[in-house]
């Protein structure tokens, strides 16, 4: 048994200097990290729980409603706010793990938890360039249902497993981080990187620096918009592939698109392409699957998940057909 200390942040600041050191590491519900501590793929000298932190949800001047990261995953989904202007960030939250997770699982953490890549977790057995840079990739070459096929590189073709953060990315939403050398905001977009060539950098966060809260901008999408969720199984299981999209229309013109994709890259997938395709043209089931079409062009499936691409076309278009009201 490894030896883990446990220390509990009065505040943001506290917390941000407490994890500061080598070995520390933060601990919201533990519903990710705690798993990959018992299977010997985190091994933390330090836990900061940090859940005792800001978990408002509440509107700002602007319309754009701030969540703090240690609101729990259910309190968001079933929120007021967020239920009736943007219920595609409800429907993947409920969408997403079962109650039970749901009750523990923060905002914070959701977005940055680990991929279920069967590889990565398999600490004793499997090489992985996201747990031992330059180790290798036995995920090529082995079960790769579950892995991508947009933004892979030779290094890893694992995907990322949250489905809230594939709302976020439609829901242009922005994160904002705190550090010792003070605050800053981004896009969700820019939080995780592609793996390249280094794999185990999975997102853009500093040494030190933390998520203290996510804003939702207003948006002229959000209110017909929602999320569908793919998977092997109806009850808790990961995507192979997830959409989530939003439509604003003006008779059968598409005034504004929004799309993300889920269970297909390392990170959330905006789906920039096929959104250019339908913006200002009709909203029809043809434009959708042409769309569809132009986002997975560059896809590049392994044989045990091609599969996704034609699964993926099929699901954009269906979703958005279903948005627009127009008949499948």
């Amino acid at each position: 048994m490894t030896p883990v200390s446990y220390l509990r942040a009065a505040s943001a600041a506290d917390a941000v200097r407490l994890s500061a050191a080598q070995g520390h590491r933060l601990l919201g519900g533990g519903t990710n990290l705690v798993d990959l501590m018992r299977k010997g793929v985190e091994q933390p000298a330090v836990l900061v729980d940090v859940t005792g932190l800001s978990t408002r949800i509440e509107e700002a001047d602007d319309g754009s409603v701030v969540i703090g990261a240690a609101a729990r995953n259910s309190s968001v989904a079933a929120h007021p706010l967020v239920r009736t202007r943007y219920p595609m960030l409800s429907r993947a939250i409920l969408g997403g793990a079962s109650a039970q997770i749901r009750n523990m699982a923060t905002i914070g953490g959701n977005l940055l938890q680990r991929t279920r890549c069967l590889y990565f977790a398999d600490a004793a057995g499997s090489r992985c360039n996201k747990r031992e840079p330059g180790s290798g990739c036995d995920a090529r070459g082995g079960f790769t249902r579950y892995h991508a096929i947009l933004g892979a590189s030779p290094t890893c073709i694992a995907t990322h497993p949250s489905d809230m953060a594939v709302a976020l990315a439609a829901l242009d939403a922005r994160v904002h981080l705190a550090s010792g050398e003070g605050v800053r905001t981004l896009s969700l977009l820019d939080l995780h990187r592609l793996p390249g060539d280094r794999p185990d950098l999975e997102t853009v966060l500093a040494p030190g620096e933390m998520i203290v809260a996510v804003e939702l901008p207003p948006s002229s999408v959000a209110a017909r918009s929602t999320y569908r969720k793919v998977r092997d199984r109806a009850s808790y299981a990961f995507a192979l592939v997830s959409v989530a999209a939003g439509l604003a229309l003006e008779g059968d013109r598409i005034v504004d698109v929004r799309i993300a994709l889920g269970g297909v890259a390392a990170k959330p997938w905006r789906a920039l392409r096929a959104e250019a395709a339908l913006r200002g043209g009709p909203a029809t089931a043809e434009a959708f699957a042409h769309a569809a079409e132009v986002e997975l062009a560059d896809a590049a499936p392994l044989p045990g998940n091609a599969f996704k691409v034609p699964l993926a076309t099929r699901t954009i278009a269906a979703v958005l057909t279903e948005l627009s009201g127009e008949q499948a």
